[in-house]
């Protein structure tokens, strides 16, 4: 293997432990890349929050449980979007029963 394939999989290692659960890759400082999964996943949620006030408001001191259960098992893809992102949460919540249902009426009172 090539010098330069070396350094794609180690980096293809580091992105699978920073954004999809796996092990830290060897010679990594464990306790700095779960610092570092952590800092992300705040980031992400922060956005997602930003972008889904509604959500945000609807799940008060819920959000960020329900989303970090959320974010571990969907970790971000390459080309997914922030707001396909926000998205994906709000069907994932959906799903789950976790937000209450639009009475029929409620459309037209906004």
């Amino acid at each position: 293997m090539s010098s330069r394939e070396e350094l794609a999989a180690r980096q293809a290692e580091l992105l699978r432990a920073l954004l999809a659960g796996g092990p830290p890759p060897a010679g990594f400082d464990s306790g700095r890349v779960a610092a570092e999964v952590l800092a992300l996943r705040a980031k992400r949620r922060s956005i997602v929050a930003d972008l889904r006030p509604d959500l945000f408001r609807t799940l008060g001191d819920r959000f960020r449980p329900l989303f970090d259960a959320y974010a571990e098992a969907t970790p971000r893809t390459d080309g997914t979007g922030y707001r396909q992102d926000a998205a994906n949460f709000a069907a994932w919540l959906a799903d789950r029963g976790e937000l209450p249902r639009r009475r029929w009426w409620s459309r037209f009172t906004r």
